[in-house]
């Protein structure tokens, strides 16, 4: 299986989720996915650049939506 058809299936599962249970921390996940399947399919490096760059701030995102302990 191809990196290319890895993302996607994430994606596809990620938002099938989003859309069973309305969580609205699932919509970072599904946008880092889709961003990085279609830097994946884009091949080139220069091409994909961009599109890493979303995926990274998508995954920055999904970092600060992380719950934390009331005791930290």
């Amino acid at each position: 299986m191809s990196l290319q058809a890895f993302y996607v299936a994430a994606t596809v599962v990620a938002l099938l989720q989003f859309l069973r249970v309305r969580d609205k921390r699932l919509v970072p996940l599904v946008l880092m996915l889709a961003f990085l399947a279609i830097a994946h399919i884009r091949g080139e490096w220069f091409a994909a650049r961009p599109w890493h760059y979303l995926a990274g701030l998508a995954g920055l995102a999904l970092v600060a939506l992380i719950p934390r302990k009331a005791g930290s």
